[in-house]
């Protein structure tokens, strides 16, 4: 499976109402939050929805998956 990064910004197979089809990633997990850079509509999906509806990584972000969600597990 390939990494999937905050701050990625992804195409996706379908076309958003608004006509843009261009999404950022905003949270990682079990779950994907993504947000449309054209209307800034925010949508929450599994992550199997997420890997089979993208298309292609447009820009990957800048902290790998793995450091992430071991940061969010932290205690502080």
């Amino acid at each position: 499976m390939e990494e999937i990064r905050l701050g990625d910004v992804v195409k996706m197979r379908k076309t958003h109402p608004c006509g843009s089809d261009d999404w950022t990633v905003i949270r990682i997990g079990a779950d994907i939050k993504i947000k449309c850079l054209g209307c800034a509509r925010i949508v929450m999906m599994d992550r199997a929805d997420f890997v089979k509806r993208r298309k292609k990584v447009l820009t990957q972000g800048p902290i790998p998956e793995a450091e992430t969600l071991r940061k969010m597990t932290e205690l502080p």
